[in-house]
């Protein structure tokens, strides 16, 4: 039998078996039934494997390039999944400071934690120490303090002028930058007390906090001072921009496409092609329809559902 893909045709209740991670991690699926170029083989009634990591496996000898990329993230759990980007990040060729920054910026507390615990199993390392040992200075603290998964809860509504003037006193209103101060407010405030500081800073500056950040900061620092602000705004949003941004312009930024795509296909992807439309002029669907092929864009599409057009 040839390769599953190399139909014309292919079937896409076939790819959306692949692509659905909820049916592929509640039912495992033969080999011969995947290598078979026959589709009517793949029936309802699927036959289970040892463990989801064969199958994994088996997928690789099977597919390459991109689609495998998609569909072997697709396979793996969530946290798994997180864990795996984050350690690849780390100990890869350098260090892929982007992951870093989106991951831990983005994920809620309790699953920082289920995180670390993954990555102490899976690897027997302290997460915390190995990104310590791959990044430095306000950024490294920083992406400490996500780390220790502390953030308040609830607003205080006390400090929410006082944080505003602290910010303010820090950047727009010093000579230079007390980093440090953002750092600490940005990194241990709940996201809805940020919101609240947010909009005293903007009446108290004129400025949104992002304008700040940016002018005020540089490097890895800036981008995830601003990536912080941008998921205690909305998380949904900060993933419709990254999408965004990862498909524009020359080439396509896969790694992230798929990192994003996947992450978030069970969690608020219906939100974020809400909030990609409303941000820009066209819609996620549309937008990997022209910057992708084959059957990673059909997989792709599969997986982004409707079209917001």
């Amino acid at each position: 039998p040839g390769r599953m893909f190399d139909t014309p045709a292919l079937n896409p209740s076939y790819i959306l078996l692949l692509t659905h991670s909820k049916i592929i991690r509640a039912h495992m699926i033969t080999m011969k039934s995947l290598s078979t170029s026959d589709y009517s083989a793949v029936t309802p009634e699927l036959t289970a494997v040892s463990s989801c990591q064969d199958l994994i496996d088996d997928l690789k000898g099977e597919l390459g390039g991109k689609f495998e990329s998609l569909i072997v993230a697709l396979m793996t759990p969530p946290i798994a999944y997180d864990v795996t980007c984050l350690r690849n990040a780390i100990k890869g060729a350098g260090t892929d400071e982007k992951v870093l920054v989106e991951i831990l910026a983005s994920r809620t507390p309790q699953q920082v934690k289920d995180i670390i615990a993954a990555y102490r199993q899976e690897y027997d390392d302290d997460l915390e120490e190995d990104v310590c040992g791959d990044t430095s200075g306000h950024f490294k603290r920083l992406l400490v303090i996500l780390l220790q998964a502390n953030r308040q809860t609830g607003i205080q509504e006390g400090n929410i002028e006082s944080d505003a003037q602290a910010l303010f006193k820090a950047g727009e209103q010093k000579y230079g930058t007390d980093e440090q101060s953002f750092v600490t407010i940005l990194g241990n405030r709940s996201a809805e007390h940020l919101r609240k500081v947010f909009d005293a800073y903007m009446k108290m500056t004129g400025y949104e906090m992002e304008e700040s950040i940016q002018r005020e900061t540089s490097g890895n620092l800036s981008a995830l001072l601003l990536a912080v602000v941008k998921c205690a705004r909305s998380v949904p949003a900060y993933f419709a921009e990254t999408l965004y941004y990862a498909m524009k312009g020359a080439g396509t930024d896969d790694d992230t496409l798929i990192r994003v795509m996947v992450s978030r296909s069970e969690v608020d992807l219906l939100d974020i092609r809400s909030h990609f439309r409303r941000l820009f002029a066209c819609s996620l669907h549309s937008m990997i329809r022209g910057d992708t092929g084959g059957d990673y864009r059909k997989a792709l599409l599969l997986l982004c559902g409707g079209d917001d057009a």
